[in-house]
C-alpha cells in the first residue's frame, strides 16, 4: 500500500465533506447569532474544532464500525486495507486531541457544549449505536448543537436555539432512514437499530414525525419577529424538499436519507438570509 493511499484513507475516515459541513454549520450559528459583529477569531476557532471533533468521531466510528463496514460498506478505508484499525484509531485521538486544544480558548459554556459532545462522539458506536432510537437521538442533538455552539461561542446561544432544534429533529429523521438503509448489515452484526426492533416500515413513520415536528416549527422564528417574510420564501422550500425525501424514503431510503440533507442545509441557508435582512 502507498503512502498517498493511506494518507488518502485517512482523508477519507473523517469524511472530510461531512466534516467541513459541521463546521460551516458552527459559523452559521455564530452568524445568527450576532451578524457580522461576530468575532472572526472566536467563529473561526469553533469552528474548527466542530471540524477536527466530527472527523474524528467519523474515523473512530470506521473503527468501531469495520466489521459492519465489510458487510454494508467495503469500500471504505479499513475494510478495504487503505488503514489499519489500529492507525485509524491513533488519528481519531489525535484529531480529537486538536478539537480540544482548540476548544478549550473559548467562553465557558462553549467549552462545556464541546466536552459534552466530545464524550458523546466518543461513546456513540459503543453504548448508544445499537439502541433502538437511542443512537439516532444522539446523532440528531450532535447535529443540532454544532449551531447551538457557534452561538455559545459569541456568547449568545439563546438566538441560535429554534435552529439547533430544528436540526436535531431533521437529523434524527435523515438517521433513522439510514438505518433503514443498513437493516441487513447491522442485523448481521447483532444491533438492535429502531428498524431492526420495530420493522422498518414502522421506523420510517417514526421518521416521519420527526419531521413533521420540524416542518411544523420552522416557522416560529417569523411569527416570533425574529426574521421576515425573507426567512419564509427560502425555509419553504426546503421543507418542500425535506417531505418529498421523506416520502421517497418509503421506496428508496438511500435516496432519501440522501435529499434530505440538502433540505437541511438549505434550512440552514434560511437563517442566513433571514439575519442578512434583518
Amino acid at each position: 500500500m502507498s503512502v498517498g493511499e493511506r494518507v488518502r484513507g485517512l482523508v477519507e475516515l473523517t469524511r472530510p465533506g461531512n466534516a467541513v459541513a459541521a463546521g460551516a454549520l458552527t459559523f452559521i450559528g455564530a452568524f445568527v447569532a450576532v451578524g457580522s459583529g461576530a468575532s472572526s477569531v472566536q467563529t473561526l476557532v469553533a469552528a474548527g474544532a466542530t471540524t477536527l471533533a466530527v472527523g474524528a468521531g467519523n474515523a473512530l466510528n470506521d473503527y468501531f464500525d469495520r466489521e459492519i463496514d465489510a458487510i454494508n460498506q467495503p469500500a471504505r478505508p479499513i475494510p478495504r486495507d487503505a488503514v489499519s484499525p489500529r492507525g485509524a484509531l491513533v488519528f481519531s485521538l489525535a484529531l480529537f486531541a486538536g478539537a480540544v486544544v482548540l476548544a478549550a480558548t473559548l467562553p465557558p459554556l462553549a467549552i462545556g457544549i464541546a466536552a459534552v459532545n466530545l464524550l458523546a462522539l466518543i461513546a456513540y458506536t459503543e453504548l448508544f449505536k445499537g439502541l433502538p432510537g437511542v443512537g439516532n437521538v444522539v446523532v440528531g442533538f450532535l447535529g443540532g448543537s454544532t449551531f447551538l455552539f457557534g452561538g455559545a461561542a459569541v456568547g449568545r446561544p439563546r438566538a441560535t436555539v429554534v435552529l439547533f432544534v430544528l436540526a436535531a429533529l431533521s437529523t434524527v429523521t435523515r438517521e433513522i432512514i439510514k438505518d433503514v438503509e443498513d437493516i441487513d448489515g447491522d442485523r448481521e452484526e447483532g444491533l438492535n437499530t429502531l428498524p431492526i426492533a420495530i420493522g422498518a416500515e414502522r421506523a420510517l413513520y417514526v421518521a416521519a414525525g420527526f419531521l413533521a415536528l420540524a416542518v411544523l416549527a420552522s416557522p416560529v422564528p417569523y411569527f416570533l419577529g425574529t426574521f421576515g417574510a425573507v426567512y419564509l420564501t427560502v425555509v419553504g422550500p426546503a421543507d418542500f424538499i425535506m417531505v418529498y425525501a421523506m416520502v421517497e424514503s418509503f421506496d428508496d431510503p438511500t435516496a432519501g436519507q440522501s435529499r434530505i440533507k440538502y433540505g437541511m442545509f438549505l434550512a440552514a441557508v434560511a437563517f442566513v438570509v433571514g439575519r442578512l435582512a434583518m
